[in-house]
């Protein structure tokens, strides 16, 4: 016995100490990770992998900004605002080759088109990712400001408001909020995803500080293999990612939900580009089509128009 806990405690001494932090709380889209870790495949890779919840994309691009963690994951239009204002920090790996921005409402609702939106009351919460993405969604569907009425407020307030009849539908994420609003309600919801309606862009990444990728190569590259290969299996064993989620969170949420939220983040893994690719590997079509829709919402300046500055596919396996 106490043989074991010394080889033990000699192999984590050996492993690479690596720090992941979330864009946001665990959700269905972080249980590919967990499942990864919990199979062991970053401790494979001679890694001691461990993962914080976040508290916002731009909160976590920061953190690897500022070297306090190894690895973000984040949404990369949100990096790449701050990469325009000087953040030494780079996508090495995309979860969501498309975008999860969507127009949630439940489905009695009938907002199934950007023109049902006319006369409705949507909730937003004011300068987060999909609302500002959401002038380019207007102007792509000839909508306007006028075409109808606002209530604001943070994640949470927005889900209520969808709840309690307060607002018809919610901008926010595919992934998560939408499988929420059905847990609770127990009524069907409908997603009408930016993606499907002319504003695509590449979404969750996994985001190192440059630094990083120049002093430790090897250690990012291992991080990636254990990675796409958490990502492969969580497509084939869902369930059993959203066990090892709860198992590392357990206050995470019900498993019916998350597993919602998973199923709902699987078809966005790839593009019609990477199909039959392994996961995390974004074409530069998706690239050029997130760089476009930055410049066009005013995210980054149309100088900026150069993939290798804020991606790169070299890391992957």
């Amino acid at each position: 016995m106490v043989t074991a806990i010394v080889v033990a405690s000699a192999r984590a001494q050996s492993l690479d100490k690596v720090t992941l932090m979330l864009n946001w709380y665990a959700t269905g889209l972080h249980a590919p990770i967990l499942l990864g870790k919990q199979k062991g495949y970053f401790e494979k890779e001679g890694l001691d992998l461990e993962v914080q919840e976040g508290k916002g994309s731009g909160p976590t691009v920061q953190a690897v900004a500022a070297e306090n963690v190894t690895i973000g994951f984040a949404d990369i239009t949100t990096m790449m605002k701050l990469v325009s204002k000087g953040a030494p920090v780079i996508s090495v790996g995309s979860a969501l080759e498309r975008s999860p921005f969507a127009v949630i409402s439940l489905s009695e609702k009938k907002i199934l088109q950007p023109s049902d939106i006319r006369g409705k009351t949507i909730a937003m919460t004011a300068g987060d990712s999909p609302s500002q993405a959401w002038p380019l969604f207007l102007e792509k569907n000839g909508l306007k400001d006028t075409d109808y009425k606002t209530v604001t407020g943070d994640a949470k307030t927005k889900i209520n408001a969808v709840i309690n009849g307060q607002a018809d539908a919610l901008l926010g994420f595919a992934t998560d909020q939408g499988n929420q609003i059905e847990f609770v309600t127990k009524k069907p919801v409908s997603l009408m995803l930016f993606a499907d309606h002319g504003v695509d862009s590449v979404g969750s990444s996994f985001i190192v500080n440059t630094a990083t990728l120049k002093e430790h190569p090897e250690m990012i590259r291992r991080f990636l293999r254990a990675a796409t290969l958490a990502f492969e299996d969580a497509v084939k064993e869902p369930e059993a990612a959203v066990d090892a989620l709860l198992v590392a969170f357990p206050k995470a949420g019900a498993k019916e939900s998350l597993m919602s939220g998973l199923k709902t983040a699987i078809p966005l893994f790839h593009t019609q580009d990477t199909v039959g690719q392994k996961p995390l590997r974004v074409s530069s079509q998706a690239m050029e089509k997130t760089i476009q829709t930055m410049v066009d919402t005013g995210g980054i300046d149309k100088s900026e128009m150069n993939a290798s500055k804020f991606f790169t596919n070299e890391f992957l396996p």
